[in-house]
């Protein structure tokens, strides 16, 4: 069966709330106010340069175990499915692809913002920890065909993997910057998808049944 990768935060799931507050929280513990505004323009990066930046000096694992901890009390009821995500994972599942998630965000994090907006039966294979060229190692090794992702590492990683690189500007990146990271497809969000992929199908030849 063919297989589709998709990002998770911004790009399944407006979590933006969620890893701002679990940022602000883990700064908190270290007596530091933080610029909410430029956390949200990060979010798609690996928190260690994150953190890296708002915590200067302080040993990465630290302000990692406060957000961890907060994301699982705190922020998985934060999470909101972005416009049609259900609708799309439905859409190539039934054309016979396999959906995988590869993020950025800790594995049994990632199942569990799945369960909770209900796209877990959906997806076949979770990869976390995963930015830039790494997502492409693993796309690659699934044989992904097709990677969906909001920010220029999404784009970075599907290329890596000889993927065809969709994104979506429902992150914090503009859809000039997708395209300026080289991006074979720009949508809006993932209301844009449907058409799209119907032109892919038509275009490989037909959906695997």
């Amino acid at each position: 069966m063919p297989v589709i990768g998709f990002d998770l935060d911004m790009t399944l799931v407006d979590s933006a709330d969620a890893i701002v507050e679990c940022c602000r929280y883990a700064c908190a513990q270290h007596g530091v106010e933080m610029d909410d505004t430029w956390v949200r323009s990060t979010i798609g990066l690996p928190l260690d340069e994150v953190f890296a930046v708002l915590l200067p000096g302080v040993p990465y694992d630290e302000p990692l175990a406060h957000y961890r901890e907060h994301y699982l009390t705190h922020g998985l009821a934060m999470q909101e499915l972005l416009p049609a995500a259900r609708e799309v994972l439905e859409s190539v599942t039934s054309d016979g692809w396999r959906v995988m998630v590869v993020s950025a965000k800790k594995d049994t994090h990632v199942e569990k913002v799945l369960e909770v907006v209900g796209l877990d039966g959906f997806v076949d294979l979770v990869v976390g920890e995963r930015f830039g060229d790494q997502k492409g190692e693993s796309l690659r090794e699934a044989g992904a065909e097709v990677y969906v992702g909001d920010h220029p590492g999404d784009v970075v990683g599907a290329r890596a993997a000889g993927a065809v690189a969709v994104a979506v500007s429902t992150g914090p990146t503009s859809a000039d910057d997708l395209r300026d990271a080289g991006a074979d497809v720009v949508l809006d969000d993932l209301t844009q998808f449907a058409p799209w992929w119907h032109a892919y199908l038509a275009a490989r030849g037909s959906a695997v049944r």
